[in-house]
């Protein structure tokens, strides 16, 4: 049960240290207690933990015009941040994690504004059917945390150039093109601010919870920490994609996301894999290729076996064996 509810504002846009700061509170975050993070990036692209980097984004093109390429630890898809992003995050224990409140409090501040939207699909909040705000979600170790963006005046135009949408997210959602999907607040209420939409989540953030806010400072985080998973964050070998063709390569969208598997077959077992998803499911994707590697594709259903990824595991099986492509 939530007893304690807390606000940080982070004070720079440094992409690696807003994630470094974001994982930080995690692990620190205490019983009972829940963070409400607000922050923002300067220009980057951030894709989640386990998607194939080089199909998301334009690398060469954002790293020329001065931007970064970020890896998150959450699932999800990629989304082009600057500074007319304002981005969220919920930080609790995993017995007190609760996707619905915790979307309450975005949606019932867009609402105290004046603004009509609503939850829509897997982790979009949309208004008329265009997106404002994606959400993504990671867990570890107890802790869990809920994080999203929140498109207020972002530059749509470099968010065109920089992100690679798959054809078959596009597909679903009916939609020629990535700008076409989103929408951003300023083209609603063109007065709004940082300052005022960030003071309507933390009032709006009280009201859900039924509590006062208090407040957490940069002065109160641990700077030999911090500087540990910024480091983390800004190497190569976390944010850029693994170097490797495989002989084989695979690829379908499910309702639990678009899923790609590259592989390499010696005298039928698979001797190596790779698994990129924009699944929200970023912990068992990331463990799946390790479980993959050295079977045979007829035998997977004897390891792709427990109950909780049910449906993952009977797609990934049907994919592998030819019987599902796209």
């Amino acid at each position: 049960m939530i007893t304690d509810i807390r606000v940080m504002t982070s004070p720079q846009h440094d992409p690696y240290r807003n994630l470094a700061i974001e994982y930080y509170l995690l692990r620190q975050v205490a019983e009972g207690q829940c963070i409400l993070y607000l922050w923002r990036n300067s220009r980057c692209v951030v894709v989640g933990a386990n998607q194939l980097a080089m199909n998301e984004c334009d690398i060469e093109a954002l790293e020329k015009d001065g931007g970064f390429l970020v890896r998150r630890k959450s699932g999800g898809g990629a989304v082009y941040h600057d500074l007319g992003n304002l981005n969220f995050t919920f930080l609790m224990p995993s017995v007190d994690f609760d996707e619905a409140r915790q979307s309450e409090v975005i949606l019932r501040a867009l609402h105290s504004l004046g603004l009509d939207c609503l939850k829509s699909g897997r982790n979009d909040l949309t208004i008329d059917g265009r997106k404002f705000s994606g959400h993504a979600y990671y867990h570890h170790d107890g802790h869990s945390y809920h994080h999203g963006t929140i498109m207020l005046e972002v530059k749509e135009q470099e968010l065109a150039k920089y992100l690679h949408v798959s054809k078959l997210k596009l597909r679903d959602k009916h939609v020629r093109s990535v700008r076409s999907r989103v929408i951003n607040l300023k083209q609603l209420k063109p007065q709004l601010t940082v300052e005022e939409l960030s003071q309507s989540l933390i009032s709006s953030f009280e009201e859900v919870y039924g509590l006062k806010a208090g407040t957490l400072s940069a002065g109160e985080l641990d700077e030999r920490k911090i500087g540990e998973y910024r480091q983390m964050f800004a190497s190569p070998e976390w944010k850029y994609d693994r170097q490797k063709i495989f002989q084989y390569s695979r690829q379908a969208k499910y309702d639990w996301g678009i899923v790609r598997i590259d592989y390499d077959l010696n005298g039928g077992i698979i001797s190596d894999c790779a698994v990129y998803s924009d699944s929200l499911q970023a912990d068992y994707l990331a463990r799946a290729a390790g479980i993959i590697r050295g079977k045979s594709i007829n035998a997977l259903s004897d390891y792709l076996n427990d109950r909780e990824h049910e449906r993952i595991n009977e797609d990934i099986i049907a994919l592998l064996s030819g019987k599902e492509q796209s």
